[in-house]
């Protein structure tokens, strides 16, 4: 690492100035959250959620992509808050021209702008943690080129620091749900997006997953014009997927069949999801000569599990596809649920049978009918929650996180393309001769032929 890099990644005065903006605004709701329960007082959550919103929407950067995340998890916070934060944008705004060559010298050295034929001055998007900008190499290839904002490791470190002081004043309000293995799933998922070579690796897996299937697209990285917080890719050409809403019935079809194989393939055969469903991360690309097909365009949030765990997903549904409990109960064991009774197990399943409903009956259907795709799954987590408070706080396997934010994601892509699958034969079709051996085995052989192990 470049003494340059060394001093922005390690920068005391950018972590104390983050600590100060953050602590202030969030610092204030925590005390009133604890001054409200020391002295026994109702706290109007709806007006306090609303100044956390606002403080956070003003604050933009890697708190913002955290306090997306927490608004799909039930009782993380009050639901009043994730009512709120679900309302979140992460637009912040670009760096202007005179940073984005400051931090290109400092990812490619001072004649970065010679090693392109073109590069574009406005980025073609922004968001929490950096922008892209499209560039052209000396060969003619078009180019995305993904730059990481200026001391983002100071201020992850910053923000999750003062997450914590709300996770913590939560805990101390009789929550459903003991937070604890969720803050450090959160911690180490962002902390992993800062890394662009992880990244790089990430692409190269699911380049490798789905190499001979062509509905299906992944960048390829061009190593030479990357480091750890410059990211160059081949750029993919497509329409974003809501464009597609109106068109027939048989191409939206189409789109969401590929998408459910986009995800649930990885899953089922590598133990890899893709974790950040936001729509902007998917683009459809289509010509005369085929059907349409999909770009996977965002890996810095792919989770890697467990064959074991995999095989949970796999035993859960089964269990309620044949009524069997005990395969039931096994299953949440694979996942590392403790103290399970049989209160407990049945109110795992209100949320199990949720997720697993579209592929438990085997006809063509709507992933869900007359929901919006905002309100996929608030319903049921709201049950969840209510009956999980009469058991005391769970802790929750911190897997779960990213494994419900996306199948909750997925979902909404269903909702907005108002597809009509089998999804119980598509998802048949996915754990068909399933095997945790075959799972561990390709997992393995998988990430250390992209250099992730």
């Amino acid at each position: 690492m470049s003494a340059e890099k060394d001093r922005e990644s390690n920068r005391l005065t950018g972590r104390i100035g983050r600590y100060a903006r953050v602590g202030t605004n969030v610092g204030g709701i925590a005390a009133k959250m604890a001054g409200a329960r020391l002295f026994g007082l109702e706290l109007d959550n709806e007006k306090h959620a609303i100044e956390l919103a606002s403080a956070l929407g003003g604050l933009k950067g890697p708190l913002m992509k955290v306090a997306q995340l927490l608004s799909t998890i039930p009782d993380v916070l009050p639901p009043e808050y994730t009512a709120e934060l679900a309302k979140l944008q992460a637009d912040a705004p670009p760096m202007g021209w005179a940073f984005v060559k400051r931090r290109m010298r400092a990812e490619l050295g001072a004649d970065w702008q010679s090693r392109f034929a073109e590069f574009d001055k406005a980025p073609s998007a922004a968001a929490s943690l950096g922008q892209v900008h499209r560039a052209t190499s000396h060969e003619g290839a078009d180019l995305a080129c993904k730059l990481q904002y200026p001391d983002m490791a100071s201020a992850v470190e910053a923000d999750l620091r003062q997450l914590q002081v709300l996770f913590s004043i939560h805990r101390r309000m009789q929550p459903a749900i003991d937070t604890r293995e969720i803050a450090m799933e959160i911690g180490e998922r962002v902390r992993e997006e800062l890394d662009y070579r992880r990244e790089a690796a990430n692409m190269a897996a699911y380049r490798t997953i789905f190499e001979q299937n062509d509905r299906i697209r992944v960048p390829d990285v061009k190593s030479d014009l990357s480091t750890g917080r410059l990211l160059t890719m081949g750029w993919l050409e497509g329409e974003p997927l809501l464009s597609f809403r109106e068109h027939s019935l048989e191409e939206r079809n189409r789109i969401a069949e590929t998408m459910f194989h986009a995800w649930w393939h990885p899953f089922s055969h590598f133990g890899l999801i893709h974790g950040d469903p936001h729509l902007g991360n998917y683009t459809v690309f289509s010509d005369e000569s085929q059907p349409a097909g999909i770009n996977l365009l965002d890996y810095g949030c792919i989770r890697i599990f467990p064959a074991n765990f995999v095989a949970g997903v796999v035993d859960l549904y089964l269990g309620l596809l044949e009524d069997d409990e005990a395969r039931i109960v096994s299953a949440y064991e694979r996942w590392g649920f403790k103290g399970l009774t049989k209160d407990l197990i049945e109110v795992l399943n209100v949320w199990a049978r949720f997720i697993y409903g579209p592929l438990l009956s085997d006809r063509v259907r709507s992933i869900a009918d007359g929901i919006s795709p905002a309100e996929y799954g608030r319903k049921e987590a709201f049950r969840v929650h209510k009956a999980l408070k009469e058991l005391g706080p769970v802790t929750v396997p911190r897997e779960f996180v990213f494994m419900d934010r996306a199948a909750i994601g997925l979902g909404g892509v269903f909702l907005h393309l108002r597809a009509e699958l089998n999804f119980y034969q598509l998802f048949n079709e996915q754990i068909e001769h399933f095997s945790v051996e075959k799972v561990g085995q390709r997992q393995k052989e998988l990430l250390r032929g992209a250099g992730l192990k």
